[in-house]
C-alpha cells in the first residue's frame, strides 16, 4: 500500500497531465491480460497519446477545478484515461480498433476540446476523417476554382491549335 507522500505525487503528477490535455478518454479495463495491456499502450503512444491506470479517488481529485472534473466525478469500477492535447480523433480511431478487437476494453466517456462526450460521441469522433485528410480536401477545394481557370485559358490555344492543325492537313489554307 502506498504511503500518503506517494499518493499526493501521483495526484500532483495526474493533476499537470490533465491540465495540459484537453481530450481525455475515460475507460474500463477489466479482465485485460498483461499482453493486452502492453498492445494497449503501444496502441495509444502510435495515437500520440498516453495511457494510465488511476484510482478513481486520486482521479477525481486531480481533476477538481478543471474541465475533466466532470467527466472524472464519481467514478465507479476499474477505470483507466487515455489523454492527448493533441488529435482527438487519431486517439479515438486507435482506441475505437482497439476495443472492437479486444472486448474487455471499455469507453465509459471522454472530454473533447473541454466538452463531455459520451460512447457514442467517441464513436462518431472516430469515424470523421483524419486532420490531415480534412486539409487535403480543403486545399483542394481552394484549389480546384484556379485550376480550373487555367484549363479553360489553355483551351482556346488548345483548340485554335487542332483547328489550324486540321486546316493545314487539308490544305485549307494553300494559295
Amino acid at each position: 500500500m502506498k504511503k500518503k507522500p506517494e499518493k499526493q505525487k501521483d495526484l500532483d503528477k495526474l493533476r499537470e497531465q490533465l491540465a495540459k490535455s484537453k481530450n481525455v478518454f475515460l475507460t474500463g479495463y477489466e479482465k485485460m491480460t498483461v499482453q493486452q495491456d502492453f498492445e494497449l499502450r503501444k496502441t495509444v503512444r502510435e495515437a500520440g497519446a498516453s495511457y494510465q491506470v488511476v484510482k478513481n479517488n486520486i482521479a477525481e481529485k486531480a481533476a477538481e477545478g478543471m474541465d475533466a472534473s466532470g467527466l472524472l466525478r464519481d467514478l465507479k469500477g476499474m477505470c483507466s484515461i487515455a489523454y492527448t492535447s493533441g488529435d482527438p480523433v487519431a486517439l479515438a480511431k486507435a482506441l475505437t480498433a482497439y476495443a472492437k478487437a479486444n472486448p474487455a476494453f471499455t469507453f465509459k466517456a471522454g472530454m473533447v476540446e473541454g466538452r463531455v462526450v459520451d460512447v457514442t460521441g467517441i464513436n462518431q469522433l472516430a469515424t470523421l476523417p483524419a486532420k490531415e485528410e480534412i486539409f487535403a480536401k480543403l486545399l483542394y477545394l481552394i484549389n480546384a476554382p484556379a485550376q480550373r481557370l487555367v484549363t479553360a485559358m489553355n483551351g482556346v490555344g488548345r483548340n485554335l491549335a487542332v483547328v489550324v492543325d486540321q486546316g493545314v492537313k487539308e490544305n485549307k489554307f494553300s494559295s
